[in-house]
């Protein structure tokens, strides 16, 4: 029974680090290739905003899904606090994933905010060209400066991941 624990343990592992790397990895290439890519390539910022929301939309479906098996993979992960939640307060270890969990949240929190900065009517608005110069302008900086805030706060999250592993 404690191999299959520990393949158990392994599996979760992968399938945490998988995740990772599709929700951190994609954040971090959609701002430093894509949209500089996208600059270059489209005539107006209109097109360029219509492009960044479809794309947008497809990488919410793969990402999405790897953030809530993100989380469900941290919550087996920190199962060892769930008896003595007090714990999380008396060890370093303990610190560090209430920090993570709280960055986690600050996560969720600019996602959320993020994808509703572009809801049907606004997006509707955009890919037809109605948006007008100002208003695509205006949508679009709020969007990158979410963008940049979840990409540092996933970044920030790693390092405390990697700190957790190292058994701090």
């Amino acid at each position: 029974c404690e191999n299959h624990m520990a393949v158990a343990d392994g599996l979760v592992t992968w399938v945490h680090l998988l995740a990772a790397s599709i929700w951190v990895g994609g954040s971090i290439f959609l701002g430093i290739v894509l949209v500089p890519v996208l600059k270059s390539h489209t005539k107006t910022l209109e097109e360029m905003v219509a492009l960044m929301v479809k794309i947008g939309r497809r990488f919410n479906k793969i990402t999405i899904p790897a953030f809530a098996a993100l989380i469900a993979s941290g919550i087996y992960n920190s199962r060892a606090f769930f008896g003595e939640p007090g714990a999380v307060l008396d060890t370093t270890y303990g610190i560090i994933l209430l920090i993570k969990v709280i960055l986690v949240i600050g996560t969720i929190v600019a996602y959320i905010v993020h994808i509703r900065l572009l809801d049907a009517d606004m997006e509707r608005k955009i890919l037809s060209g109605q948006g007008g110069n100002i208003y695509v302008q205006s949508v679009r900086i709020k969007i990158i400066i979410l963008g940049e805030v979840i990409v540092v706060l996933s970044v920030a999250i790693l390092l405390l991941a990697a700190l957790l592993d190292s058994g701090i």
